[in-house]
């Protein structure tokens, strides 16, 4: 384990966003004599737009320098990815802050080679996700790179038990942190979605809707009128939308405004299962990860037969834990592109779905060359190129074995057939 002690005279590169835990610490460490370059990923999140703000506090907290990598496209083709994958964490969570840390790792890495520093900080707890995330990233891109956590250094943990010393002891150094003793949660931001935890969130005697969404309304807030829109998809891409091409991040963008505006995507509440073993509970947002997702998941019934179904639903919750528990670097989540290759080669066509109130139904599919879906063969109303009698061998072939479980004792009704 890094401690401080070990740091002293050192530069360390630490993750800043420019609030709380990134004043708090760049200012502890230099106290101690260690340099802090302060590097903030860009990543558009909504609630930090002025990059020169969060430059002049961390400045103030006494960062040596301070850089802003740009991100945007990364973030947007990672996301690009989870769609792709449906890699939702617990059947909910777009894995929005789980991506984010594999990106901010990804544009860190660089600037560190660029600068000679080898040792990269964050602020991630001993309780949450994201320490695990940015140590297994730094680890698999950087083996040679030390990471120093300081909420497992036990000289800040003396220092600092909690919230409510970190603010007390930025208020005494007069830091310009923007976080009060009231603030009834905790939020973090990047392109794909907001995560909103802690405060009040952790008593499950208070309902989640008393958080302020970020990037649109509550279904209650949304418009009574539903809005149509058309995405196109390209193998496996979204290249338009309403008829507009659009880049990854102009999809993501378009999605999250169209998305937030119907209360699609937003407020999505759960209690899940951190990869350190305990529960947590969170509201998310992701307007645009639930729209676009949402559009290939019909493109996905329409092409897959039943057998690539039954593989790729193992795929989509094997890759949302790998993200979630920050192994989106390692073998098997190549493994995992590599069987997902194929079936891009094959999502192309344009999904309508209509959003109202928090919802996104299907409306029509067009021009979806591989689609598997026949009407006249699934049609109840005409005998099309699938003849209604050809079943009659088909089930034939399977009462031999349904009749042989029964014969053989294997077949156990359940007690609410019982009359």
């Amino acid at each position: 384990m890094t401690t401080v002690a070990d740091l002293k005279g050192q530069t360390v590169a630490f993750a800043a966003s420019g609030g709380l835990d990134s004043c708090t610490v760049t200012r502890w460490l230099t106290e101690h004599g260690v340099t802090v370059v302060a590097v903030t990923a860009d990543m558009a999140q909504p609630d930090e737009t002025d990059f020169t703000a969060v430059e002049a506090r961390m400045r103030a907290s006494g960062a040596a320098d301070f850089v802003a990598i740009p991100l945007h496209e990364m973030i947007a083709e990672a996301g690009i990815e989870g769609v792709q994958f449906q890699a939702r964490y617990e059947g909910d969570y777009w894995n929005t802050t789980g991506i984010g840390r594999h990106v901010i790792v990804a544009g860190m890495i660089p600037e560190l080679r660029k600068r000679g520093i080898t040792v990269l900080g964050h602020g991630a707890t001993g309780r949450g996700n994201d320490q695990v995330r940015f140590q297994l990233c730094t680890n698999m891109l950087a083996p040679d790179v030390t990471i120093y956590a300081p909420w497992r250094d036990p000289a800040f943990l003396q220092t600092f038990g909690g919230r409510k010393e970190m603010i007390e002891y930025c208020t005494q150094h007069k830091l310009p942190i923007k976080v009060t003793h009231d603030a009834p949660y905790s939020t973090d931001a990047n392109l794909l979605g907001l995560t909103h935890e802690a405060g009040k969130l952790e008593s499950l005697e208070v309902g989640p809707w008393f958080i302020t969404p970020g990037m649109g309304v509550l279904p209650q807030d949304a418009p009574n009128t539903p809005e149509s829109v058309s995405i196109r998809f390209e193998q496996g891409r979204p290249v338009a939308i309403n008829g507009k091409p659009v880049t990854a991040f102009e999809a993501i963008t378009t999605a999250n405004a169209i998305g937030g505006k119907h209360a699609v995507g937003i407020a999505t509440h759960l209690v899940e299962n951190r990869f350190v073993g305990i529960k947590s509970r969170g509201v998310y947002e992701a307007p645009g990860m639930e729209l676009l997702g949402t559009a290939y998941r019909y493109l996905l019934e329409l092409v897959l037969d039943r057998r690539s179904r039954e593989f790729f639903d193992q795929l989509a919750p094997y890759m949302a834990k790998q993200i979630y528990q920050g192994y989106g670097f390692d073998l098997g989540t190549h493994m995992a592109r590599a069987a997902l290759a194929p079936v891009l080669q094959l999502m192309t066509g344009t999904i309508r779905l209509s959003l109202y109130k928090g919802r996104a139904s299907f409306e029509a599919a067009q021009d979806v060359p591989h689609q598997l879906y026949s009407e006249s063969n699934a049609s109840m109303e005409a005998i099309g190129e699938f003849h209604h009698g050809d079943s009659e061998g088909f089930l034939r072939v399977l009462q031999v074995s349904a009749r042989a479980l029964a014969a053989n004792g294997q077949v156990v009704a359940p007690s609410w057939t019982a009359r």
